[in-house]
């Protein structure tokens, strides 16, 4: 199916410069930025560059409309996109006098250990919000109730997939296929993941990250949707395929456009950050259609049932989810905003036009047995 814009499920990447035009006019009055120490605008949360020019303003809740954040606040932050999180919260803290955000750094799965234990010992109240990079983490927390409920507030903008009553997602990322265009056309390529563990055309012409948690939320997703045993037959039939592996999903994506490898398995972001360095790249993505090919996971947040601080935690949460932080999540990172009055980048598909598998994000937290299949196969040591 297409559209006018000439794109399909699959949507062009390259095709950058037929962004929507711009609509800046008549918005919040949060353009413009400043290069001092004033208060940030719009143009400090948004980034740069050809995929993000034109763009309209952002619609959903101004920081503007929502109370101001006053007091200090600890976050936990599982992952941080190499930083840009981080980035966030110094905006925030720049942005009101009377706010500041202290967080500490650490892998997801890592920090949601140290929460359930911290729980376990009600002497300890080391922060007041867990901002991981994936639900499993997430869910993991909620589970051993360490979190408190969100409030409607906070909840009401995100769509249902995406939240429970104890957490809420803030970026969105959608597994894809990207290709090389010099290699396959888009027809090429399977609208379903199993068809690359089989087919010839894709023997010694495949990549993947397997070290990555989201390679493993991949794996786990299958498992939940196909069952143990056809994913383990997946995973053998890749590895005969001759799959080549990478230490990270953007080495993956940067490989498809050097012609290293024909095709890859990868979160969508890593594709769009290849071309918003070489806008010539002959790299586009792929979708595939209801299966773990196509499994939209989530960074997210919640509160933390033992902080003293939970209306400031749930109104942060709140700021995650205003107008210019989505703005940020969509400009900056190129991660999905969860908010639909905010557009993704260039001419990816809106979240809603993808065709994620029907799989509760909790489920994701299971990680362990798809970890022993994965050592099992001769794949992670």
């Amino acid at each position: 199916m297409s559209d006018g814009f000439g794109r399909t499920r699959r949507r062009f990447l390259a095709a950058t410069g037929a962004v929507t035009a711009s609509g800046l006019a008549g918005c919040t009055g949060l353009l413009g930025g400043n290069g001092g120490g004033e208060k940030p605008a719009l143009a400090d949360f948004r980034g740069s560059g050809p995929l993000v020019s034109d763009r309209p303003a952002p619609g959903g809740t101004s920081i503007e409309d929502l109370p101001d954040l006053e007091g200090e606040l600890n976050v936990y932050l599982g992952g941080g996109e190499g930083g840009r999180y981080e980035n966030l919260l110094e905006l925030f803290n720049r942005y009101y006098d009377g706010f500041e955000a202290t967080w500490s750094v650490q892998p997801s799965s890592q920090l949601a250990k140290q929460i359930e234990q911290e729980n376990a010992n009600d002497t300890v109240r080391a922060a007041d919000v867990f901002w991981s990079v994936d639900a499993g983490s997430l869910a993991y927390v909620a589970d051993v109730g360490a979190t408190t409920q969100l409030s409607s507030e906070a909840r009401s903008p995100v769509p249902d997939a995406f939240k429970t009553d104890q957490w809420v997602g803030v970026a969105g990322r959608a597994r894809a296929i990207p290709y090389n265009t010099e290699q396959f056309a888009e027809s090429d390529v399977p609208d379903d993941v199993a068809t690359f563990a089989t087919d010839d055309r894709f023997s010694g012409a495949m990549g993947w990250a397997p070290t990555y948690g989201a390679f493993h939320s991949f794996v786990t997703a299958m498992r939940l949707q196909r069952g143990e045993e056809t994913t383990r037959q997946w995973l053998e039939d890749m590895v005969t395929q001759g799959v080549a592996r990478y230490d990270n999903e953007f080495l993956v994506s940067e490989s498809v456009a050097n012609g290293e490898i024909g095709a890859g398995f990868a979160n969508h972001y890593y594709a769009i950050r290849v071309l918003a360095r070489r806008d010539d790249a002959p790299i586009e993505l792929a979708f595939t259609k209801n299966d773990a090919g196509a499994l939209v996971n989530v960074s997210g947040a919640s509160v933390l049932g033992g902080s003293d601080r939970q209306d400031l935690a749930d109104l942060f949460v709140r700021h995650l989810l205003s107008a210019e932080a989505q703005e940020f999540i969509a400009t900056r990172g190129f991660a999905y905003p969860m908010i639909s009055e905010v557009e993704p980048v260039g001419p990816l598909p809106t979240i809603d036009e993808l065709e994620p598998p029907e799989i509760d994000l909790q489920e994701l937290s299971n990680v362990q047995p798809t970890l022993e299949m994965l050592r099992d196969v001769g794949i992670l040591s």
